[in-house]
């Protein structure tokens, strides 16, 4: 019988690697990025087309490499960042993998172009596929070229399975960050198509935040600062009155590697517990430096996830650094039942002397005495003290004249209809007054219940608005003929630029629904017209929520975005569980459900209602 094992040839083992390696556009971006940060660059540019599927490309000044590490730098398991095992466990380098070029190179067009400081000619590489087309001597910059073109191109599943442009970019976007968040001693430029998208200069690291995130972020930002023997904190958390609803702004950096952590996610929860809203996550930029023999980098492919040896230390220690400093700068709620800050002399009278008020009364006020006797008290006293007069009494037994008589008429007209009424049964229950037109009745502020010829009929009011809504919105967005309310002052918000891209892409959706744009900038939106019956206050709100949507949901080409608007704003303005409603209003909610196309579920799928047979109810009596 034949042997059936046998190696895998290189070019095979390599595409293996790169599905670990390379998932998508931005893992490559992520790669290259790192190493080119370890090559030392203080400058480096990312051009972008296509969202990464038809080029991704980083130059930085580096210090290069030779003919031979640039040919080398190809091949599987070839790094020059570990030289023995024991250096595994000693890392301050990026990709010491040794397989990214490797795993790269298989999958796409790749050419390389690199010189060292010292040498006058550098060296070009073009590689296919794994396969060398080409190697010569080129003049070229100080410093090292990556260009990688037609990602997936001998892998077409694998390039099927991408996202459309809008959804690879912003997954770009993100690894972007995460490495000019980590590195603000570099440089970094980021173009897509042509257009600049960044421009980051060398910097100090609350200006890198600001410069990613908007100049607004400047004022919501809390220095953190804590240094132990285990651990030492810098960065900065949000105000909690800036909090998201998305986790956009939530970065943990271990050694200058972005990380997450769910476990050191929560001490950040727990130092914010009691000041945020439900549903809301604070924001945080924080560099956590511990020793590197202390963690372990190496349980995830894409060193995203790492393992430390005392997480319950890290957790406490983070965890009392950022609560002090929400209490240093006033942020938490401090309890003091000793101070009282009525009681603090104003800083203008703080070297006045206080003087003793005078006080004038006059002896001879007499309240029980008649008009005439204090006038003539009065008269002897100081003109210049005060004179209190007796309201005058007179006449006002005439207030009561005629009363008795009115009194004793309605007693006795009272006692008449008593005796000639007819005696009636009363019921066993006492609020028999109630409607009997009633149909509906709310329960616990949170179902709608009505009765049916079969049976009775529990509506969640939340979701059953919620599917009318939703439809109502769709049908706007597609017939492309709401109407909208102008506002009497335009209304301006401020967002991350990132954010702003994300309402851009949706602005003509949002259009159609009935929300007027007058101006989008980097940084702020202007709104001139909302939605009929959206008010002015909800509108951050349901915009907040659709960027919440579109980064958990992230619609890709196969995905409608008006529907995904339609569910978003649905889920914003629908009746909240816990909001009394009239009788009138259950009647409206329950017509309208049942004359929408799909009553049974909610936008997200989700039971509407439920019904309960005559026959259910008896079961529960038996």
């Amino acid at each position: 019988m034949t042997d059936i094992i046998q190696l895998l040839p290189d070019h095979v083992a390599n595409q293996i690697a790169a599905g670990e390696v390379v998932q998508r556009p931005a893992s490559v971006v992520k790669e290259l990025l790192e190493n080119a940060i370890d090559a030392e660059a203080d400058e480096i540019k990312l051009i972008i087309k296509d969202a990464g599927k038809t080029l991704v490309q980083v130059i930085d000044n580096g210090k290069g490499m030779s003919v031979t590490d640039a040919r080398l730098s190809f091949e599987r398991h070839a790094t020059s960042k570990i030289k023995s095992a024991e250096d595994l466990f000693q890392l301050n380098t990026k990709g010491f993998r040794g397989e990214a070029l490797a795993s790269i190179a298989a999958i796409a067009h790749v050419e390389l172009k690199t010189k060292r400081p010292n040498d006058e000619l550098g060296t070009a590489i073009e590689i296919e596929g794994s396969t060398v087309k080409s190697q010569e001597v080129i003049v070229t910059p100080t410093g090292t070229s990556v260009a990688v073109k037609n990602l997936f191109f001998n892998i077409p599943a694998r390039r099927n399975f991408l996202k459309s442009d809008t959804v690879e970019l912003r997954h770009i976007t993100d690894e972007f960050h995460r490495v000019a968040l980590a590195h603000p001693n570099i440089a970094f430029a980021f173009y897509h198509n042509g257009s600049e998208l960044f421009n980051l200069p060398k910097e100090n690291y609350r200006q890198r935040v600001v410069h990613i995130f908007g100049s607004k972020t400047n004022e919501k930002l809390v220095p953190v600062e804590e240094e132990t023997e285990v651990l030492k904190i810098s960065g900065f958390v949000g105000k909690p009155e800036y909090s998201k609803k998305t986790r956009m702004e939530q970065f943990f950096f271990v050694n200058q590697r972005f990380i997450k952590s769910p476990y050191l996610n929560h001490a950040i929860s727990a130092a914010f517990e009691g000041l945020l809203k439900n549903g809301y996550h604070a924001s945080y930029f924080l560099n956590l430096t511990v020793d590197p023999k202390t963690i372990d980098i190496n349980i995830h492919p894409t060193k995203t996830e790492i393992k430390f040896d005392d997480e319950h230390t890290l957790y406490a220690i983070l965890r009392s650094s950022v609560k002090h400093s929400l209490g240093q700068f006033n942020i938490a709620p401090v309890l003091d039942f000793e101070h009282q800050d009525q009681f603090n002399t104003p800083y203008s009278y703080k070297d006045k002397v206080g003087k003793t008020p005078t006080i004038e009364v006059d002896r001879s006020f007499n309240p029980f005495a008649d008009d005439a006797s204090v006038s003539r008290g009065s008269s002897n006293s100081n003109s210049s003290k005060t004179s209190f007069k007796s309201a005058p009494t007179a006449n006002w037994e005439s207030l009561y004249v005629g009363l008795e008589s009115k009194t004793n008429h309605k007693q006795e007209d009272k006692l008449d209809v008593n005796f000639e009424k007819e005696l009636t049964t009363e019921t066993i229950f006492s609020d028999a007054s109630v409607e009997t037109s009633k149909t509906t009745f709310q329960l616990q502020q949170k179902y709608i219940v009505s009765t049916l010829k079969s049976g009775m009929l529990i509506i969640d009011q939340n979701r059953a608005h919620q599917r009318v809504l939703y439809e109502s919105f769709l049908k706007h967005i597609t017939i492309k003929q709401a109407t909208s309310q102008q506002l009497l002052f335009p209304l301006q918000l401020s967002f991350a630029p990132n954010e702003i891209n994300i309402i851009s892409d949706l602005k003509e959706d949002l259009e159609h629904t009935g929300f007027v744009f007058s101006d989008v900038k980097k940084e702020t939106i202007t709104i001139t017209g909302v939605p009929v019956g959206v008010p002015e206050s909800e509108v951050t709100i349901i915009l907040e929520q659709l960027i919440s949507d579109v980064e958990n949901d992230v619609p890709d080409a196969n995905f409608s975005a008006a529907d995904l608007l339609a569910k978003s704003m649905a889920k914003s303005l629908a009746i909240k569980n816990g909001q009394v409603l009239n009788n009138t209003e259950q009647e409206h909610l329950v017509n309208s459900l049942f004359a929408c196309k799909e009553p049974n579920v909610s936008p997200s799928n989700r039971p509407t209602f439920i019904t309960m047979s005559t026959d259910d109810i008896e079961k529960k009596f038996m």
